[in-house]
């Protein structure tokens, strides 16, 4: 399972669709990252290897998005995306969470299991 790419017209159907809703409530299934990136920015290329690897560790359990800034500028607006990368946290139940900055892998797993799937 690959990363998703992440427009605005498919964020409001699959994610959260702000241009109706007040209040944030997520569609989705399954826990979901998404990964506030730019094509030219360094940071964002050490994190992307590591999207993949845990888009795939973590099939059918967390699905993982990308939207490009540079391209999504109106959904970077919305979540006020000022440093890429930015990495929101969505978990099916409650509020999402924004970590800016490139994190090591095990940083991620670790929010994953604890805050998104709630195994440790």
């Amino acid at each position: 399972m690959a990363t998703i790419k992440l427009t605005a017209d498919k964020f409001k159907s699959d994610i959260f669709d702000y241009t109706t809703e007040k209040e944030w409530k997520y569609k989705g299934e399954r826990p979901a990252i998404i990964d506030f990136y730019a094509d030219w920015c360094g940071p964002c290329k050490m994190v992307s290897p590591i999207m993949e690897e845990l888009s795939d560790e973590y099939a059918g359990k967390v699905d993982i998005y990308k939207v490009d800034t540079e391209v999504e500028q109106e959904l970077s607006a919305v979540f006020g995306i000022r440093s890429i990368p930015s990495i929101l946290f969505v978990p099916t139940e409650g509020q999402p969470m924004m970590q800016p900055g490139a994190l090591p892998k095990p940083a991620f797993k670790e929010v994953i299991e604890k805050e998104l799937l709630q195994t440790v």
